[in-house]
């Protein structure tokens, strides 16, 4: 299954945190769950129980605790963990994914025209598997990056309420990530 059929098939991504949030993603419709904080001693867990649930995984590499978000780092997460993808906002951590034929998720903050001109330029350069864009309440730069950009687009950050989903699904997100539970089933 591509990225992009992941993501229309679920549009709303559990982001889980802690063990409390795990069996909330993992009885969640989503096939897919994003990982944005763990350590080193719980992610192979945390992992195994959403692969069993039959969910596809992505990492935020840059979030484990007790690893680099190196291309070490990256190499142990791709071959002893086995994700399905990874989440990182290093360019050089994409490039190195992309090397290792593992899909990646690049992450963007967005504050300023600044930092929405470098992501343009950062996104041609490294070529990422898909894009997250934060804060994801920002209708108006959504649709412009989606008109933009060849990649599909991932929004989060802030996300509260079902209105914020649809506003930003509306304005040319793909999915929409969420560490709010009460969202994950709408």
């Amino acid at each position: 299954m591509t990225i992009e059929e992941l993501l229309e098939a679920s549009p709303v991504i559990p982001a889980i945190k802690n063990d409390i949030s795990l069996e909330e993603a993992v009885a969640s419709d989503s096939e897919i769950v994003f990982i944005i904080m763990a350590n080193l001693l719980n992610i192979e867990r945390v992992v195994n129980r959403l692969q069993e649930a039959g969910k596809k995984v992505f990492i935020h590499v840059d979030m484990i605790e007790g690893l680099s978000s190196s291309n070490y780092g990256v190499e142990y997460i791709v071959e002893k963990i086995q994700p399905f993808g990874i989440i990182t906002t290093k360019h050089n951590i994409v490039s190195f994914a992309i090397k290792m034929k593992i899909p990646v998720i690049q992450r963007f903050f967005i504050l300023d025209s600044f930092s929405y001109e470098k992501t343009l330029l950062h996104i041609q350069e490294n070529k990422p598997t898909a894009v997250e864009i934060l804060p994801g309440l920002m209708p108006k730069i959504l649709h412009s990056l989606s008109t933009k950009i060849d990649r599909p687009l991932i929004t989060g950050g802030l996300i509260a309420s079902k209105e914020d989903i649809v506003s930003a699904l509306s304005a040319g997100a793909c999915a929409v990530s969420t560490t709010d539970t009460e969202l994950w089933n709408i």
